[in-house]
């Protein structure tokens, strides 16, 4: 387990060499510290999905309905009618190795089954047995195999060994997404009740609650209460938000997250700042809800109905309080179910206004259709603007490196604004080697629901190739400071950094942005948000 390891001793547990045995006829070793725990059966019954049951991967009895074989090829039919882009990706990978050293759990495991083909082979040998004129022929000289108990067990082992980071399919030279194939074997294993407790459960408190961790509206309203109490301890000023305000002018919604875990409080309190900010400068009115208080969107990592229905109480939301449009957080999943699903999935939200910023006029275009803008890409107009009165010297004591999210790099092109954002609030910024970021950034190993305690020793061993180029600019640079945009990231890589890159700590740039922003009245300001010292404020008592 990884608590007993040292990063040296990890590392060298890895061994990428092929099994002794053909991969189709060696059945998946489970062991403890590389799985999440089966899903509870009261969310899966909250969720309305089949079968539900207790049941533990460990044990030999999954407790499957008999009929499970039937399940699992209908299951299979049906998405290879309804999604084209799964049946082409079935049947035009031609096994060239492209995306093998690509993913970071291979990378971290060295267990050829986390090549990203392999991975997708294990789905794709049964679809050769039982839907292709081939397979039916020829068996094992096509590629094709039967579906068993172990067969599925395999699957359901390595597909949740997949963070749908989609870096694979950067390199593959036919565009094969193999996270839709991950999306894919997960709808069929919700189909047996199959999913794990670390997705499940997120997604059944959302349907009661609003958000991920099941917090009341009232105490959602409490912990902002608390951020504005903290701000004003920390900077002498205190904001005032809107809350559920109907006929505001944006409704904001970020992940849970940020609101009840650190560091993410901080990239929370940060937004406060910044509309407190707007508010008094410019007339901004921009209110939170406790009813659509949760951006993230977990039914990604489960299937495309549970995504839609998360997805669509934001735009309920929005539709109530008669906003003119969404302004989202600094969040990874929830952006690309925004970007690449919402248009044809919930949309187009047409009792909305497509997005002006009105404070600079700008048009944000890639909005038309969503009528949601990142918050990055707003923040980032409002700096080219001249809108925000900055003092970069107050994070002096910071040197930074950006980590791309992997969905809003790769799924919406995210890449300049953030980094906009980061130099004009900070004056010492380094970049990772040019072939782990942007398009080509590593994952944060956690993500796609994996982000759990009980598989730390997948999380270490994922989040390694990410770690190991923040060493780089942590050793050449004296980088202390990974910013990045998504809340898994800011709930995961604090613990991968303190593993890996000990003296690396983790933000959200929001945070650097309320820190480096001159509040009107404001009185002088000796602490960051974090209530540490400002840079040159060392011994100053105020």
């Amino acid at each position: 387990m990884t608590d007993d390891l040292k990063p040296h001793e990890l590392i060298a547990n890895i061994q990428p060499r092929p099994p002794q045995t053909g991969w189709m006829n060696t059945p998946a070793v489970i062991r403890k510290g590389m799985f999440c725990y089966a899903s509870n059966p009261k969310s899966v019954e909250i969720l309305k999905l089949p079968n539900a049951r207790g049941w533990n991967p460990l044990e030999e009895d999954w407790k499957l309905p008999k009929n499970w074989k039937e399940i699992v090829f209908e299951g299979l039919r049906q998405r290879l009618d309804r999604f084209r882009t799964f049946k082409l990706f079935m049947d035009i990978c031609v096994r060239c190795g492209a995306c093998a050293d690509k993913c970071h759990f291979f990378i971290g495991t060295g267990d050829p089954k986390n090549m990203p083909v392999l991975r997708a082979e294990l789905l794709r040998s049964v679809y050769r047995k039982d839907f292709t004129a081939a397979g039916k022929i020829f068996g094992t000289l096509a590629g094709a195999r039967e579906l068993t108990l172990d067969v599925l067990k395999e699957w359901w082992y390595y597909f949740f060994q997949c963070t749908e980071c989609r870096r694979c399919s950067v390199f593959c030279p036919y565009g094969i997404d193999t996270a839709e194939i991950t999306i894919m074997a997960r709808e069929i294993f919700n189909l047996l009740g199959l999913n794990i407790d670390w997705i499940a459960t997120p997604i059944a408190n959302c349907y009661r609650t609003g958000n991920h961790l099941g917090i009341q509206p009232h105490a959602f309203k409490d912990m902002i209460d608390f951020f504005i109490d903290d701000i004003e301890e920390k900077i002498g000023i205190r904001v005032e938000p809107n809350i559920n305000k109907k006929g505001a002018d944006i409704l904001f919604i970020t992940p849970s997250g940020d609101v009840f875990a650190d560091p993410g409080t901080y990239t929370a309190m940060g937004y406060l700042v910044l509309f407190h900010y707007l508010k008094e400068k410019y007339g901004l009115d921009v209110t939170w809800s406790t009813y659509a208080s949760e951006g993230g969107n977990f039914g990604f990592f489960t299937s495309h109905e549970t995504m839609k229905r998360l997805n669509a109480k934001m735009y309920a939301e929005a539709k109530r309080l008669g906003v003119k449009w969404i302004l989202g957080g600094e969040c990874g999943h929830m952006w690309r179910v925004i970007h690449q699903y919402m248009g044809t999935m919930n949309g187009p939200a047409d009792f909305l206004e497509e997005p002006v910023s009105p404070i600079t006029g700008t048009k944000f275009d890639n909005a038309k259709s969503t009528k949601m803008v990142h918050i990055a890409e707003f923040t980032a107009d409002l700096i080219k603007h001249g809108k925000l009165d900055l003092d970069p010297s107050r994070n002096d004591n910071l040197i930074v490196t950006f980590h791309d999210s992997c969905n809003t790099s790769r799924g919406m092109g995210l890449l300049e604004e953030p980094r906009y954002v980061i130099k004009n609030v900070c004056k010492n910024f380094y970049e990772m080697p040019s072939n782990t970021i942007r398009e080509q950034t590593f994952c944060c190993g956690s993500g796609s629901g994996l982000n759990a305690g009980e598989n730390m020793d997948l999380r270490m061993i994922g989040g390694f190739p990410r770690a190991n180029a923040v060493k780089y600019v942590h050793e050449k640079h004296g980088v202390n400071m990974l910013a990045c945009i998504c809340a898994i990231d800011r709930a995961v890589l604090p613990v991968s950094m303190d593993y890996w890159v000990p003296g690396v700590n983790v933000t959200g740039i929001h945070e650097m942005v309320a820190n480096a922003l001159n509040l009107p009245g404001q009185p002088k300001r000796t602490k960051n948000l974090r209530g540490e010292p400002l840079p040159g404020m060392e011994g100053d008592d105020e």
